[in-house]
């Protein structure tokens, strides 16, 4: 949902179906919806252990819909906060399918203790789950599609256990995830923003962290950008809207918003999310 401006209160769909290319630009869309999410989750108890669907089969007709792959960026952690990602190596099917629904499961999955700044990538197909004391940026593809296999001995509102969804998470658990494809190494990137650092890149997605001082300059357009900002605080200034962010908000800046004007009145940390074209395959 829009929060400031002329658009405020019109969701990204409606955006979508208005503007198209003018709000996307070459951005790939995820049949026929905004290509992403992005999201803060502030994590005060531990989440379900899910995965999200790895094959188009599970998804849907067209190859590639509903297919979900994920990144969370470390905002915050506890001391003793906890991350699961992936399953340990060696770890089979039937392994597997014997531990779920109890908390066998957490044995078989890869614990991370996470930083302040680590970024993770969950390509789809990955078990996963966020542990308690953690607030993190998540970054993903949209599907409406979970997998839960495990949720802690909760209930939901009704005092029943929420619904697991055991057959279809085993058809799409990947047993392939490494250490390197969840913990990509970052390397320098240099964006029409400025320089940073490049912490994840797939056929999806992209995610830059960007630290710049406090100034002014040109940002050109062409392309849509998705800003979190981090730390900092400043304004975005085009032909007719002036859009003001400090610290926990998200700015989506269209592909045809027109050459901004930024300023920074503070040294600013960001994270900058792009899109892959459409001339890119589906990653399945």
């Amino acid at each position: 949902m829009v929060r400031d401006g002329r658009l405020a209160g019109q969701t990204l769909s409606r955006l979508v179906q208005t503007w198209k290319t003018s709000l996307v630009g070459d951005a790939r869309l995820a049949d026929g919806r905004f290509p992403l999410l992005v999201k803060f989750l502030d994590a005060r108890e531990p989440l379900s252990v899910q995965v999200h669907p790895a094959f188009a089969d599970d998804c849907g007709p067209r190859p590639g819909e509903g297919v979900k792959h994920e990144a969370w960026y470390v905002v915050h952690a506890d001391p003793d906060a906890k991350l699961y990602a992936g399953l340990k190596p060696g770890v089979d099917r039937s392994e597997l399918a014997g531990a779920v629904n109890s908390p066998a499961i957490l044995d078989l999955l890869q614990v991370w203790q996470p930083r302040i700044g680590q970024c993770f990538y969950l390509p789809a197909g990955t078990l996963h789950a966020l542990g308690a004391g953690l607030v993190v940026v998540e970054i993903q593809t949209p599907s409406d599609t979970t997998y839960r296999v495990y949720d802690w001995g909760r209930t939901g509102l009704d005092g029943r256990p929420r619904q697991l969804h055991i057959e279809p998470a085993l058809r799409n658990v990947r047993y392939d995830v490494t250490e390197q494809i969840l913990c990509p190494s970052p390397t320098p990137a240099t964006t029409a923003a400025g320089s940073g650092t490049c912490l994840v890149r797939c056929q999806r997605f992209r995610i830059d962290a960007i630290r710049a001082r406090a100034g002014a300059f040109p940002l050109p357009a062409g392309r849509m950008r998705i800003w979190a900002i981090l730390e900092g605080r400043g304004r975005l200034t085009g032909a007719q809207d002036e859009c003001r962010f400090a610290r926990g908000d998200v700015i989506l800046i269209p592909a045809a918003c027109g050459q901004l004007s930024v300023e920074l009145q503070a040294e600013t940390y960001r994270l900058e999310v792009t899109v892959a074209d459409s001339g890119q395959q589906p990653d399945l």
